[in-house]
């Protein structure tokens, strides 16, 4: 089973961030930018918080706040589930499937190196499967 390195090798280790004490609209604006669906918040480096659409949706718009008014770590998810770089497909979806995240840091002690997405996941685990497919469809023909 492939790990979340493999992910992260294929799609690159950038990581988009933003500061707990940045406003949610400047958060916004760079998702906007970057075309993602969650930042990780990082304080002098380390790794605080993840802030993600469903926050915003759910913590701002149905409260009828505003965004310019509020900052990140105001309604930012604190101590986000992370994983390693070793961890296989399978324990990430696990993961993504109990506590009903989208995004996993990827961390290297406290160093965050990557993020995977679960349509990072569900990307690598089609190209495997359709991989899979092909070299049994070439081993019983016999090429």
């Amino acid at each position: 089973m492939a790990s979340a390195a493999e992910v992260l090798r294929r799609k690159g280790q950038q990581v988009f961030s933003t500061s707990p004490e940045n406003t949610v609209l400047e958060a916004l604006r760079l998702m906007a930018e970057k075309n993602v669906g969650a930042l990780l918040v990082l304080s002098e480096g380390t790794l605080v918080g993840v802030f993600s659409e469903r926050d915003y949706a759910r913590k701002v718009v149905l409260r009828g706040k505003f965004s310019h008014d509020m900052l990140v770590q105001e309604i930012m998810t604190p101590n986000p589930i992370a994983i390693h770089a070793d961890t296989e497909l399978e324990e990430c979806m696990r993961l993504m499937t109990e506590y009903q995240v989208r995004h996993l840091p990827v961390l290297e002690g406290k160093a965050v190196v990557g993020i995977v997405s679960i349509g990072d996941v569900v990307k690598l685990i089609m190209e495997t499967q359709k991989d899979l497919v092909a070299h049994l469809e070439r081993y019983i023909v016999g090429r």
